[in-house]
């Protein structure tokens, strides 16, 4: 990620909780996206104008409220969008495939109704658009790139609800939704045959929240179906 030229000199006798602060707004206006890498140590640490060790202990203050994630050799990233997010995250990641399927049955069915009754020009646009991808994504033999679309087409559902604690908690909720969508397609037959997707953005471009909602439920109940089967 590059620099954010936002960030501003702390002055302040309170110098790191000031650094928190600057860093957390990043994080919960989108400035740094879910799953973003943030800048590094001595980039925040030349913006700032502050110590290195200001730094590090605002980063791992926010890595311990898990809005931020140290991954070895690769940066820290931004593991959550919101402290409900956080708590969702931490709890999802020791849950059982069945009960995240469970969770997320409930999101994305108030979701498929939500994005249908509320999505405007630009939400239709971007949902036709990830189902698109994720369709293509069906044909290029990669699960990663697959699982990717995937998520970013219920994202982008999601997002067409208008609703800010419906993401946070779907948000929450990526690591676990991307577990389970990488073992329902290791155990699929066939991925581009996996139904409800495509007629879920039909019925949310059309406004459609009884069709939206079905299409939902033929999903989820073939996702329920497969993960079932496991051995």
């Amino acid at each position: 990620m590059t620099l954010d030229a936002g960030l501003t000199t702390v002055r302040t006798g309170r110098a790191c909780d000031a650094v928190i602060a600057q860093l957390e707004q990043r994080i919960l206006d989108g400035t740094w996206p879910l799953n973003t890498r943030i800048p590094t140590e001595p980039e925040l640490t030349a913006a700032l104008g502050v110590g290195r060790n200001t730094v590090r202990e605002a980063v791992r203050a926010l890595e311990h409220a898990g809005l931020l994630e140290p991954r070895r050799g690769d940066g820290t990233y931004v593991r959550a969008t919101s402290a409900l997010g956080a708590a969702v995250y931490r709890r999802a990641r020791q849950t059982d495939l069945l009960h995240v399927l469970d969770v997320r049955a409930g999101l994305e069915r108030i979701a498929a109704d939500t994005a249908a009754r509320n999505r405007t020009a630009a939400d239709a646009e971007r949902v036709a658009g990830a189902a698109r991808d994720r369709r293509a994504a069906c044909d290029v033999g990669d699960p990663d790139a697959f699982v990717a679309a995937d998520l970013a087409f219920h994202r982008a559902v999601v997002a067409a609800t208008g609703n800010p604690v419906l993401a946070d908690l779907y948000d929450g909720l990526t690591e676990a939704v991307e577990r389970s969508v990488a073992e329902i397609d290791r155990l699929y037959d066939d991925r581009a045959d996996f139904p409800g997707h495509d007629e879920l953005a039909a019925a949310i471009v059309a406004g459609d929240p009884g069709a939206a909602v079905a299409a939902a439920d033929t999903y989820l109940d073939a996702a329920r179906a497969v993960v079932g089967r496991r051995p």
